[in-house]
């Protein structure tokens, strides 16, 4: 037999638990009321312990008189006893009535569970259906945040696009009644919800680079030399804004959306150095003296992928693609996965017709997505080579 405040403290450990929490306070969810067994006294407690079985009926005639909740009761007839008791046998609880037994009966851990229940019935209401499931799962992202502003993080994040900062700073950005300070404030909050709409991309790039929007630090690029001699380094970390204002000594630049890639890519290319992790970071690419590179873009095969070399070709319409084609992904198309949110649709006069055809066909397919670091080291050589033989035929006079 349990007591009012062992239930209450079982209830706030289950809590603890996001899935618990979404599957109990989505809208229109069906498992309400619950139903909490109490435990009937047996013979051997009724017979020789009365004491307890006495407090133990005080306290949920207690509960059954002031709440919260009711009680639903059982007659039992003990052997020995003139006549039958009456036996709590469950603890019948709503959503409120849930909250107020996590603050009048459970021990410290119900008094959190209860300020995070009237936190979440003051927001859920305020905000758009599709973020109720992250709100609830993830009670640390946002616990003691006031609610006003967690209501104005929900609804920038719903308005947001991937690249829509277009180079301003994240602070410039007007959304949704934000604060310059908003972003600085609220970063792990917004973070987590734009992964929420796409695939986890945010963290994956970084939300400035994710956005579009110039890092109030500096996101660093990773620089490799694909030949010996060109720098006095094999790799190093060097800020993009750095990068935009000094020319590196290679008449080849390869620009890898994914730094975990480096070691696919070929040793000994003459004249070439690679650039790896910009992700949707591609302001850089404006820099005077790429204009006069042979630049080669190589990214994931995906409409994220696509829709990055659409932002790299505005920036630099002589661009050259690699492994980026539909003969590519029909060669490794056994290893693509799913791409459970798209990007937008790029601009078409940013993409060759191919890439636009393969982007339509990606958009598709169930597993449409075939990352970069999947390719053999070999289809990367000869990539890079046949890029190589394209740069050093002259163009028809």
């Amino acid at each position: 037999m349990k007591s009012p405040r062992q239930l209450a403290d079982q209830l706030a450990r289950q809590w603890q638990r996001g899935e618990w929490r979404e599957q109990h306070l989505l809208p229109n969810t069906h498992a309400w009321p619950l139903r909490l067994s109490i435990g009937e006294p047996d013979a051997k407690i009724f017979r020789n312990d009365s004491g307890s079985v006495r407090k133990h009926l005080q306290q949920w005639r207690a509960i059954a008189e002031h709440g919260p909740g009711h009680v639903e009761w059982k007659p039992r007839q003990y052997r020995g006893g003139a006549t039958s008791v009456d036996i709590p046998v469950h603890w019948v609880l709503r959503p409120s009535d849930c909250a107020a037994a996590f603050s009048q009966c459970a021990d410290s851990s119900g008094a959190q569970a209860s300020v995070d229940y009237h936190a979440l019935t003051a927001v859920l209401p305020q905000v758009d259906a599709r973020v109720h499931p992250l709100l609830l799962r993830r009670l640390g992202l946002w616990r003691g945040t006031a609610t006003e502003q967690v209501i104005t993080a929900t609804r920038v994040a719903l308005q947001l696009e991937p690249g829509c900062a277009q180079g301003r700073p994240l602070r410039a950005l007007a959304v949704a009644g934000n604060d310059s300070k908003f972003f600085e404030r609220h970063a792990g909050l917004v973070t987590a919800l734009l992964d929420d709409r796409f695939d986890g991309e945010a963290s994956r790039q970084g939300l400035a680079a994710f956005l579009g929007a110039a890092p109030e630090g500096e996101h660093w690029l990773l620089v490799a030399p694909l030949a010996e001699g060109l720098l006095p380094f094999r790799r190093q970390r060097v800020a993009a804004s750095e990068l935009q204002a000094t020319a590196l000594p290679a008449s080849h630049i390869l620009l890898v959306e994914n730094e975990r890639s480096l070691h696919q890519l070929p040793k000994h290319v003459p004249d070439t150095i690679a650039i790896l992790g910009a992700g949707l970071n591609l302001g850089w690419l404006s820099a005077p003296w790429l204009q006069k590179c042979e630049v080669a873009y190589w990214g994931d095969m995906d409409t994220w992928g696509l829709a990055m070399l659409a932002i790299a070709r505005g920036h630099l319409p002589h661009l050259h693609a690699l492994l980026m084609d539909n003969v590519t992904f029909e060669a490794y198309r056994h290893m693509a996965v799913a791409e459970p949110a798209h990007a937008e649709m790029p601009l078409s006069d940013l993409l060759r017709p191919d890439e636009i055809g393969l982007d339509r066909t990606l958009r598709t397919l169930e597993t449409g997505r075939l990352e970069q670091e999947f390719l053999p080291v070999t289809a990367v050589a000869q990539a890079v080579d046949d890029w190589l033989q394209v740069c050093r035929t002259p163009l028809p006079t």
